[in-house]
């Protein structure tokens, strides 16, 4: 098992993030559908990450849990394709949110792109959550198009690593 090395959030909790096995599937659907849950009347439906078996999501791709503490609190959920990789996505459970939790996964998500010999990654996020296409500008994403997915629209979003 891969392990990020351990830090202290603000609080002084322990955080660390380790790769989830088949028994971690209700965990990271629980941390998961609490994150998205929020977007559900704004979508009319449950996001994607809400719909999916983590049980298969696990045996196919690497999958993180960020600990803090004992607590799991966030998830990230990478496809690593032929020169790059997917942030496929990325949850921090309500309860942790606005401690900076998100941008660590974003960092270990270009770490591992970066051991693997990649120089891109990418994501892609629904047009309504402006705070997502917002916070990924931030941090150093840039749009590469739009495509209809359902009722909306999804942002395709890169970024060259160094």
């Amino acid at each position: 098992m891969r392990c990020e090395k351990p830090t202290y959030a603000g609080d002084d909790a322990l955080v660390n993030v380790k790769l989830a096995s088949k028994e971690d599937a209700a965990t990271v659907s629980a941390i998961t559908d609490a994150a998205y849950s929020k977007y559900i009347p704004l979508l009319g439906r449950k996001p994607e990450p809400m719909t999916v078996d983590y049980g298969e999501m696990i045996a196919k791709h690497p999958v993180h849990i960020l600990m803090v503490g004992d607590r799991p609190a966030g998830v990230l959920v990478l496809e690593h394709e032929k020169d790059q990789t997917l942030i496929w996505s990325i949850a921090i459970h309500p309860d942790f949110q606005s401690r900076g939790l998100g941008l660590r996964l974003l960092r270990l998500a270009e770490d591992e792109t970066r051991e693997r010999g990649y120089r891109k990654i990418r994501l892609y996020t629904n047009s309504l959550f402006t705070e997502n296409i917002a916070l990924y500008r931030w941090f150093g994403y840039k749009e590469t198009g739009r495509e209809p997915f359902l009722v909306s629209i999804l942002v395709h979003m890169t970024k060259q690593l160094a």
